[in-house]
């Protein structure tokens, strides 16, 4: 049967399981989005910016596990997917990126809206294509969506010339092949187990590895067989329950005192899925010396790259862990973990339960529903979420820890909404909303329940607190209380619902009345906690210092 080239890249979506798009459209995407109209099957989310649609399509594959899918037009809409497509690439995140292009006869004439889209996005793709033959077209998305969930997932672009999207041919459909994992190296695992066995007091440091592997549950049950405690990355939030025994919290910069101490008096540290990014190592040469490092990562790239290992297991964290438990026995390590339930109950560095961040975040924690997804944006409230609010379950929260993304939150919130049909929980700031809040009007136009948090200080909280500790107070172009911006009133002019949360009020109170009209209402409501600027993020280990130079000072604090 022929037919265009924009029926066959619908088609191969559906092939694929795709049922929802997030994009914007534009003079060369036309035609596919005339086949979307036509062919009637997939939900299209039309965002307020076409960097909106990557973050949704980024929030929506982090909570399902599926893979996320965006749509732009050429020239300034396949640009403006550019930040997206590298958010998702640092955080290993899969998703397809789909823009169009000049029919051939004006590729390479700088013709209107023309951009090489694919020179552009190489360093931030697993791939990318440019699709210049319809007969192509099928085995390219079929092998898009491949390589985005093949190995270490993450993004693909392709990008398909306008003259591809009207032309026809031959279509079959296909069902799509499974993903194959490669054989756990059995030689490295060997190794892993005798230093797994020899050890007297490891520690797991789980990374978001575990979460895109599916491997939480085998991580826990690693650490029960072995009585090893686990401290997790950002990237790692909710792999392990944070009210586990075994559960240490957050390790790195930010991370807890408890995570730190315990880390310090390992012997043995058992890394999986995670990259050692100089927010987690701080002084990668000095981060493991005198520990014996074991590694497992599906990346070749990562493995002594940061920190180099004793033992490293080159394969997926899931299947590594299927093929690994079974082979270590079952250790008690009783005074090891009373050393570290001791890391905790003296935990120098208590929870200041008088800053307004902390009782804002706490009381959103205990009043949201158990299943709502989690989702912020980047600075200071991001690891005021990351420390405060738990999240005992993976694939519930979302945060751009790779590239940092001001501007995140709000797309991936509607993202995460839309994929798991729960309430969404977005905790920003002023910063980043005034990034992204145009898309509070798709929230509103499409009735996604939504909180959004919004830590008001009037200032660039995170690089203000740099400023405060490394630059001497030199507050430079990071206040923002020259904008005189009423955020209750901008969210019900964008169709959302807005409330103030005073100095003076009851936090609890008004934070049960935005939840419930969310859920009641199925819409956004911002809630707008003022904060005092002056709240910063503790504990903060200086970048570049070691764990144990930096331990006394953060004690101090």
């Amino acid at each position: 049967m022929k037919i265009k080239g924009a029926d066959i890249l619908i088609n191969c979506l559906l092939e694929q399981g795709v049922d929802t798009v997030f994009g914007y459209p534009g003079g060369t995407v036309l035609d596919i989005y005339d086949a979307l109209y036509r062919n009637g099957k997939i939900n299209h989310v039309l965002t307020a910016h076409e960097q909106g649609a990557a973050h949704a399509a980024d929030g929506y594959a982090r909570v399902t596990g599926k893979t996320g899918v965006c749509f732009a037009t050429s020239g300034p809409g396949a640009t403006n997917l550019v930040t997206g497509i590298a958010t998702a690439y640092m955080d290993s995140v899969p998703l397809v990126a789909v823009t169009g292009n000049v029919g051939i006869n004006f590729l390479g004439r700088d013709s209107f809206q023309e951009i090489d889209i694919c020179g552009i996005t190489i360093p931030v793709t697993k791939h990318n294509f440019i699709v210049k033959d319809v007969t192509e077209l099928a085995d390219t998305v079929r092998r898009a969506f491949r390589i985005a969930n093949s190995g270490r997932k993450g993004p693909v672009l392709i990008d398909i010339l306008k003259n591809v999207q009207i032309e026809e041919c031959e279509y079959a459909p296909q069902s799509p092949k499974p993903a194959q994992a490669d054989e756990v190296p059995s030689g490295k695992l060997s190794r892993a187990v005798n230093a797994i066995t020899e050890s007297k007091r490891p520690i797991i440091i789980a990374g978001g590895g575990v979460i895109s592997s599916n491997a939480s549950s085998l991580v826990h049950e690693l650490a029960v067989k072995l009585d090893c405690p686990v401290a997790y990355t950002l990237m790692g939030k909710g792999c392990i329950d944070e009210n586990d025994r075994l559960c240490l919290g957050m390790i790195g910069m930010h991370g807890t005192v408890a995570a730190v101490k315990t880390m310090l008096a390992a012997d043995t540290v058992i890394a999986l899925g995670t990259r050692f990014s100089d927010r987690v190592a701080l002084n990668r040469d000095k981060f493991a010396e005198g520990k014996r490092v074991i590694h497992v990562d599906i990346d070749n790239a990562e493995l002594d790259k940061n920190v180099t290992s004793d033992v490293h297991v080159l394969a997926d964290v899931g299947e590594t862990l299927k093929t690994l438990i079974p082979l270590v026995g079952k250790t008690e390590r009783k005074s090891w973990l009373e050393e570290a339930d001791g890391f905790k109950k003296c935990n120098a560095l208590k929870k200041d339960t008088s800053k307004r961040a902390y009782k804002i975040i706490s009381a959103a924690a205990k009043i949201a529903p158990a299943d709502s997804p989690l989702v912020t944006d980047v600075g200071q409230h991001q690891m005021w979420a990351a420390q405060h609010y738990a999240v005992n379950s993976p694939r519930r929260f979302c945060s751009s820890g790779g590239l940092g993304t001001m501007g995140y939150g709000m797309g991936a919130a509607i993202g995460a909404a839309l994929g798991t049909g729960k309430l969404s929980v977005l905790i920003t700031g002023d910063g980043c909303l005034g990034m992204n809040m145009n898309e509070i009007s798709t929230a509103a136009a499409y009735n996604v329940p939504m909180v959004i948090l919004l830590m008001d200080n009037r200032v660039l909280g995170m690089v203000r607190q740099w400023q405060k500790i490394f630059y001497s107070r030199r507050f430079s172009q990071t206040d923002l209380g020259k904008r005189k911006i009423d955020y209750v009133k901008l969210a019900e002019s964008l169709g959302a619902a807005g409330i103030t949360v005073g100095e003076n009020d009851d936090i609890e109170s008004k934070l049960k009345q935005a939840f419930d009209e969310a859920e009641k209402n199925s819409r956004p409501v911002l809630v707008d906690c003022k904060i005092s600027p002056d709240e910063n993020v503790l504990p903060m280990i200086k970048p570049g210092m070691t764990y144990d130079t930096q331990l006394e000072k953060l004690e101090e604090n």
